[in-house]
């Protein structure tokens, strides 16, 4: 492994517990028992560690997601178990850095956004175009169209101004978004295997 990776793995584990501004370099070069010089050698400033922060993050879930994808019976099980996992991965984050993101990071988040690189929302139109083939998704859906929805529905379901996490746990949240929003392009067998994962998990 090279510096750079092992300074974004470092980094990610320290912006997760403290939040992004309050690790420094001097903290982050300490925590790895190298110089700051050596970081800065890699890297200009702390939004390009972010940056790679935030990829690399990206990869690993997407990585995660897909083993889940294709290990699960259905559709309907791979969609439970991937917000499952989102939701545990939003209570381990520490909120100062789900602050710090949103108010001194937003551009970074808003080009991955862009780019449809956020964690978790790479694979909508492969989630509906197996639905549509298991029968669980309605055949007249425009998946462009659905893809983009569920994109913007999983953004707004983070919304900390929007739902406040004392008043609305996370996980709460996007299951009455996302899976309500399923609901509503599914077919019976889809509507059938809904009911029966959330049985399962209450």
């Amino acid at each position: 492994m090279d510096y750079r990776q092992k300074i974004i793995e470092e980094a990610s584990v320290m912006f997760r517990t403290y939040g992004i501004r309050a690790v420094t370099m001097d903290m982050l070069a300490g925590r790895m028992g190298i110089s700051k010089r050596t970081i800065y050698e890699v890297f200009s400033d702390k939004d390009e560690i972010l940056h790679g922060v935030l990829n690399w993050m990206t990869e690993k879930q997407h990585a995660v997601m897909t083993i889940i994808f294709s290990e699960s019976e259905n559709v309907i099980e791979a969609v439970f178990r991937m917000l499952e996992l989102m939701s545990d991965h939003f209570r381990k984050m520490s909120p100062a850095f789900r602050m710090d993101i949103k108010r001194y990071h937003s551009e970074i988040v808003r080009k991955l956004g862009e780019g449809n690189e956020l964690p978790y929302f790479k694979n909508n139109s492969e989630i509906l175009r197996r639905g549509i083939s298991e029968g669980v998704f309605r055949e007249d859906i425009d998946i462009e169209i659905i893809n983009k929805c569920l994109f913007e529905v999983a953004k707004m379901s983070n919304d900390e101004e929007v739902f406040p996490p004392d008043d609305f746990p996370n996980k709460d949240v996007i299951r009455n978004f996302y899976i309500n929003y399923l609901r509503g392009i599914s077919t019976q067998k889809g509507l059938d295997l809904i009911d029966y994962y959330e049985t399962r998990q209450t």
